[in-house]
């Protein structure tokens, strides 16, 4: 019996040894996994970054399930499945895209949810949550806006549905709080959704075009009118709504005359912006 406990005493602590050597490795692969990241954006085949992304993220969420609580890897993967989602699936397989918006939010919400304080305030109303999410600083940022851009996204294809409705407090909470600690994090994208949800809503119910327009300036502004999403989103969602044709068309015009290398490590999300804009040129007749 001795000997027994012995055994199983060397197994675990072997099992141990093992599963810290794991976590060693892939956290010394981290920065290689972010130079790999960088040089996706830098991609101007759209095919190409397509493939790639799909096999990284998989590559991923494999090193994810021997260090399953690595921040850096959670929001490589919150990041990666929302820029999936956005650049390569919704406008063709909205009901996909729904599927890898909710993973990448739920990959942001669990860095979120390490803090007991959050994950028991996320069950207690919105007033608890808020306390909580405006105690946050700049550490926060980053899972915070992944969790709010890809419950948007989600939205954003499901607004018929009252309970996917039920999250946008949430999401706005997480938005509020990204904008009021660092509002230029990922090229001041924040601003994008801060005059999307201006611009969808009806004035009776809190939408207000000009201030929409106002955030979507402010995007253009941070990023010298090199971010061309911004672009997209104000043509899509403030010139649309106030069925402003002539800057509808002078933003598709922005986007498709801009050189692809515009902003040069985010060649990818220009590409990804041009696709979107020639996508809006073909159903301006169903938007006015």
């Amino acid at each position: 019996m001795h000997k027994i406990n012995h055994l199983i005493l060397l197994i675990a602590v072997f099992s141990f040894s093992a599963c810290n050597i794991n976590q060693m490795v892939i956290r010394q692969m981290e920065p290689i996994l972010l130079q790999s990241s960088n040089a996706l954006y830098e991609e101007s085949d759209l095919q190409l970054a397509e493939q790639a992304l799909a096999a990284n993220l998989k590559l991923v969420e494999g090193l994810l399930k021997n260090d399953p609580e690595n921040e850096e890897l959670l929001l490589l993967l919150a990041q990666g499945y929302a820029g999936y989602a956005l650049g390569f699936v919704e406008d063709v397989d909205p009901q996909r895209a729904k599927v890898f918006y909710l993973r990448a939010r739920e990959y942001a919400l669990h860095i979120l949810q390490k803090d007991k304080a959050f994950y028991n305030a996320e069950n207690a109303g919105l007033e608890a949550l808020t306390q909580i999410v405006n105690s946050y600083g700049a550490e926060k940022v980053p899972p915070l806006f992944w969790a709010g851009f890809a419950g948007a996204g989600y939205l954003n294809l499901d607004l018929g549905n009252p309970m996917a409705l039920m999250d946008l407090p949430k999401i706005q909470l997480f938005m509020d709080r990204v904008e009021a600690l660092e509002p230029s994090f990922y090229y001041g994208a924040v601003y994008l959704y801060q005059g999307s949800v201006l611009g969808m809503k009806p004035v009776i119910m809190g939408g207000n075009p000009a201030k929409a327009k106002e955030y979507f300036e402010k995007n253009l502004e941070l990023n010298q009118q090199k971010f061309l999403l911004a672009y997209i989103y104000m043509a899509k969602y403030y010139a649309a709504k106030t069925l402003d044709e002539e800057l509808f068309d002078q933003c598709l015009n922005k986007v498709e005359t801009a050189p692809l290398d515009i902003l040069p490590e985010m060649t990818l999300i220009s590409q990804i912006a041009k696709r979107k804009a020639a996508m809006l040129k073909k159903s301006k007749e169903e938007l006015f």
